[in-house]
């Protein structure tokens, strides 16, 4: 089994930038799409960002339109870490963030796109803080 390990969040001012990783260990990450989610205080968790397995894909990410432009994801197999890229942070970016991974076979719904709900994803990580101070 792949666990998970995020860290990276912190207090930051508004318009300031954090990089989440997202480390795996009991497996190798590139055979598993990964995806960033994020729960706010008193709301439900969504979608950030995801990217493809990379055996499959070359990598595909999808971005959630709420942080387009602002954030990016990336992968660095050598470190078996996803990362989370985050720019000109806003107080609405606020939330504890998760990172997710599930497996993909060659040829599955899944191997050129990641899934973007949070409910085809089958190891999660136990999330970190972000707060971003106005």
């Amino acid at each position: 089994q792949v666990q998970l390990v995020e860290s990276g969040g912190e207090l930051v001012q508004a318009g300031g930038s954090l990089r989440l990783s997202c480390a795996a260990s009991g497996g190798i990450l590139s055979s598993y799409a990964v995806g960033w989610f994020r729960q706010a205080p008193g709301k439900e968790r969504e979608f950030v960002a995801a990217v493809a397995a990379i055996s499959w894909s070359g990598g595909n990410t999808v971005i959630s339109d709420s942080v387009k432009g602002r954030f990016t994801i990336s992968r660095d197999n050598a470190k078996n870490t996803v990362y989370l890229q985050m720019n000109s942070l806003k107080p609405e970016d606020t939330a504890v963030y998760y990172c997710a991974a599930k497996y993909t076979y060659y040829g599955d719904a899944h191997s050129l796109s990641p899934p973007v709900t949070q409910g085809l994803y089958d190891y999660w990580g136990q999330g970190t803080q972000v707060t971003v101070s106005s």
